[in-house]
């Protein structure tokens, strides 16, 4: 759908096809073009405008076919929607609007008071080489893993990190170099056995002993931890309405952290927004 099409879409229309609020899609147009300008005239006209190329982009991540289909669609050749794309990507991730504010905030004056941290996996296809370092036990397949640390008193992703389907959610904290001040309060699951020892202000579940069973404070206290920890359960959730994080990721894995930093920002950029009645950010 052309932007001159797009503009008879009411707002939530807008944002059910393309993923975002109208004012987002303005901030990423005034990016554009301020890079445009930034490299002055000439050379070949492009053959898609300045928003057409930020709709291609959010169509792509959004449903995720392939540059094949969604050339037909557009009418033009496959290269030209995969320059499009890499070329939105590069301008928004070099921008300071659609940037997350990076681990070293959380040892700011202004740290944090509770975050929340965990991993979410994106499916691939099997690799030629070093299957096994790709191949999550946990979900029987091929996989890329996102580390989320996520504040939770105004649900914005503060950093991430990147590992494969094979390595252990506390091996990829510990890799991270991710370190929380030491009056922030760390929520984790039980995947991060070994997280008090590094950050003695932090919680995890209780594990049931071998051979054994809970009391009602650990059962209590367990299911308190699980209601505090679904927000991040949530911002995973709104992540992935782009499918290019939900279905098997295809494309080179290099820019998998590219693309997942952008829309975790975009997601960002989305809850500081207004509030609006009708629509949640990126719901």
């Amino acid at each position: 759908m052309k932007y001159e099409t797009s503009q008879n879409l009411s707002r939530e229309e807008f944002k059910r096809l393309f993923g975002v609020k109208r004012e987002t899609f303005a901030q990423m147009m005034e990016l554009m073009k301020q890079s445009a300008k930034s490299k002055g005239k000439g050379g070949v006209k492009a053959k898609l405008s300045l928003e057409d190329q930020i709709l291609v982009t959010l169509q792509y991540w959004r449903e995720y076919r392939t540059y094949f289909h969604i050339a037909n669609d557009w009418e033009v050749s496959e290269s030209t929607i995969c320059r499009a794309v890499k070329k939105v990507e590069n301008v928004l991730i070099k921008s300071e609007k659609f940037r997350l504010a990076g681990k070293k905030s959380l040892w700011q004056e202004q740290h944090p008071a509770l975050i929340a941290i965990d991993v979410t996996e994106t499916k691939v296809e099997r690799p030629k080489h070093h299957q096994k370092r790709f191949y999550s036990g946990k979900k029987k397949h091929h996989a890329l893993k996102a580390q989320l640390v996520v504040d939770l008193t105004n649900l914005k992703i503060i950093c991430t990190a990147y590992g494969n389907g094979h390595q252990h959610d506390f091996s990829l904290f510990k890799a991270s170099g991710v370190r929380f001040h030491s009056q922030t309060q760390g929520l984790a699951d039980k995947g991060y056995q070994g997280l008090q020892n590094l950050h003695p202000n932090s919680l995890i579940p209780i594990k049931k002993p071998k051979n054994g069973s809970l009391s009602k404070d650990d059962k209590r206290f367990n299911r308190q931890l699980a209601r505090q920890r679904i927000a991040i359960e949530h911002v995973n959730r709104r992540l992935k309405i782009f499918k290019i994080l939900s279905l098997p990721y295809r494309n080179r894995r290099r820019r998998f952290g590219l693309r997942c930093n952008l829309i975790a920002a975009i997601y960002n950029f989305e809850v500081s927004l207004p509030a609006s009645k009708n629509c949640s950010p990126l719901s």
